[in-house]
């Protein structure tokens, strides 16, 4: 009898510390796409998951499209999205973003105003076990998820293009994005690429190099101004680095009658860009199908939180998968082709196919009589 009881009570010891070995281990964290943790919670049914979204300005036409978008989306499938817009408030994009981890979110997707101070954003939410899903903009130094991204080194290469085809010698003023800006830099070396070379034979002088901080207009616009005044006028091309630094450099020229007789492209084919290329005042924009992106950021974000596969969650007529270092790790990342559009295929591919602007709004300052037939 005293030997039964002592093996009850050594059967009973045993299973104590084998179930308390077994309550010890993580559960809350799930693998990824590639086997490895993603430190997401468990999956959710789409109706209950709550995606935190927080885009760094609205400051720009696009940013408020994407954001309609990215509603449009979880009204479709029957999900909530919380968004918040930082206005270029780097300090203000961290506080935002925390907010929204403190609600509950499963899945976060950034659009970071400073590659590098948004690190702090990662590892908060991955203390969360929230994953993070970097968008357009590339978050550096940080344990990232995911990136969801144009090329920037072609649309630097298609903007460049685009000048010196009209103006392949000559006096040159080169304006540059944010340099805040992961992206701003790579534009600037896809637009180096096509410079050097006319650079190094002497064809093409630069004559005036500057950053827009926060890719400000009104900066663009105070650098061509002292461009121009270093010149004396005396300029053929000026490399813009978006729609809206274009807008600023050209304001510049007008001041000096300069309007339609350089060359200027530009990126995201803002409606004014749009307006100015139809009118002969810009060159062209480069078109980066931001309804593609949108998707394919819901798409990799959707999955994350219901546990889906995320490289077969996305569509591959969106882009295509590749990896991005950020100097932390190679970053699994979705990238969309761009286009450059200039007045030979604007009609056809942002009126026409991709609906993405209004003819009556496009050609606005255009006689009707004049319109293309669409």
């Amino acid at each position: 009898m005293k030997i039964m009881k002592k093996i009850s009570v050594l059967l009973l010891v045993l299973l104590m510390v084998f179930v308390a070995a077994g309550c010890s281990k993580d559960t809350g964290s799930s693998p990824n796409s590639s086997g490895k943790s993603s430190g997401s919670k468990v999956a959710k049914d789409i109706k209950d998951i709550k995606i935190g979204i927080s885009v760094g300005t609205l400051k720009q036409e696009r940013w408020q499209r994407e954001i309609d978008m990215f509603k449009a989306y979880a009204k479709d499938k029957g999900f909530q999205v919380l968004v918040q817009s930082a206005e270029d408030d780097a300090q203000k994009q961290v506080s935002q973003c925390e907010n929204l981890i403190n609600q509950g979110i499963d899945v976060l997707i950034v659009q970071s105003i400073d590659a590098d101070a948004s690190a702090p954003i990662v590892n908060a939410a991955h203390e969360a076990k929230i994953p993070v899903v970097s968008y357009d903009r590339f978050i550096m130094n940080a344990d990232l998820d995911y990136y969801i991204t144009f090329d920037s080194v072609k649309v630097g290469e298609a903007e460049a293009k685009f000048v010196v085809e009209k103006a392949p010698k000559g006096n040159y003023i080169w304006l540059k994005g944010g340099p805040e800006d992961n992206n701003a830099h790579l534009v600037a070396q896809g637009q180096r690429n096509v410079l050097q070379p006319y650079i190094d034979k002497g064809d093409i002088k630069i004559v005036l190099e500057q950053w827009c901080k926060g890719w400000d207009p009104n900066e663009a616009l105070k650098h061509v101004e002292n461009g121009l005044t270093a010149a004396q006028n005396n300029i053929q091309g000026v490399i813009a680095s978006n729609d809206g630094t274009a807008g600023g450099a050209i304001q510049a020229m007008a001041a000096q009658g300069l309007v339609g007789k350089v060359p200027i492209a530009g990126q995201d084919a803002d409606l004014a860009a749009c307006q100015r290329i139809v009118e002969g005042i810009q060159t062209g924009t480069v078109y980066k199908p931001i309804a593609k992106l949108n998707q394919a950021a819901m798409d990799v974000a959707v999955a994350l939180a219901t546990g889906k596969d995320v490289k077969t969650a996305v569509d591959s007529k969106l882009g295509q998968w590749t990896k991005l270092n950020n100097k932390t790790k190679d970053v699994d990342s979705f990238s969309v082709d761009i286009i450059a559009i200039d007045k030979n295929n604007i009609d056809e591919i942002l009126i026409k196919k991709d609906k993405f602007q209004k003819i009556e709004e496009v050609y606005k300052n255009i006689p009707k009589d004049k319109w293309p037939a669409i």
